[in-house]
């Protein structure tokens, strides 16, 4: 019976959104530990680059130191020799060369002071990077076992809910399964719902009087004609409940308007 086969899939489709909303929520605690992980390596990214620019600036530094004495011993050698010379010409040329040896002396000084002002700046900001990285990663190490529990409790519940599923899928039509499975595929949301108050309970949008008195007759299933899911008539299956439970059918009474 129709009725019989459609409260059958209605317990189905229960699990199955049950399983959705689960499959929805791995997929965010998925999303926040993939968020997690990316900050952690994005921050050990910057501490690695600049741990890489301070030795390249160390380098640098040193390169300039040596270059800054290379100077200097030049200098005090051709001061040497100014000592020793007795024409004024190769006094005067000495001089020369000593004096664009300690303007070049004087560039390399400026900047070997700007490059330790630099390093000075570089090391305290990688101090800085490499605390905010370790109680980043601290966090995350924390909420990643955090996340991790909650995904496994998650595939714990979604294979008990496809163990039921499983079960009550047996006892179902197999060609409204069919039907069901095509559509739940689709629109990852219930695709068996109620007529009520003449609308679609899934598009919400009104049917026509014919429409609502097919689904009424329940002998056939019957199309939302906007949204394609299947309709079925929810008194229906209360007297069904009703029925298997040995209680009294209520039947709500039809009135009818007097005439004036």
């Amino acid at each position: 019976m129709l009725r019989e086969a459609l409260k059958a899939m209605l317990d189905v489709q229960e699990l199955d959104i049950q399983m959705i909303r689960l499959m929805r929520l791995k997929r965010e605690r998925l999303s926040e530990l993939t968020r997690i992980r990316a900050l952690r390596d994005d921050l050990h990214h910057q501490v690695v680059l600049k741990e890489s620019e301070i030795i390249e600036l160390k380098k640098q530094v040193r390169l300039t130191e040596g270059e800054v004495t290379e100077f200097a011993s030049k200098v005090q050698k051709l001061e040497s020799q100014q000592s020793s010379v007795r024409k004024v010409e190769e006094f005067n040329a000495l001089t020369h060369e000593i004096s664009a040896l300690e303007r070049e002396k004087a560039a390399k000084e400026q900047r070997l002071s700007d490059n330790y002002d630099k390093l000075g700046t570089e090391e305290e900001f990688l101090k800085n990077l490499k605390a905010s990285f370790d109680v980043t990663k601290a966090n995350s190490d924390q909420m990643e076992v955090e996340i991790k529990a909650s995904i496994d409790a998650i595939n714990v519940e979604g294979k008990e809910i496809m163990g039921n599923r499983s079960v009550l899928a047996e006892k179902t039509d197999k060609d409204i399964m069919a039907v069901y499975e095509k559509l739940l595929g689709n629109k990852k949301d219930r695709v068996i719902v109620p007529i009520e108050s003449r609308c679609c309970s899934g598009c919400h949008i009104m049917v026509t009087a014919q429409h609502e008195n097919v689904v009424r007759k329940g002998e056939r299933l019957v199309f939302c004609e906007h949204c394609s899911r299947i309709h079925y008539w929810h008194e229906h299956l209360v007297e069904e409940e009703q029925a298997a439970a040995g209680g009294p059918v209520r039947r709500r009474r039809r009135t009818t308007a007097k005439a004036s």
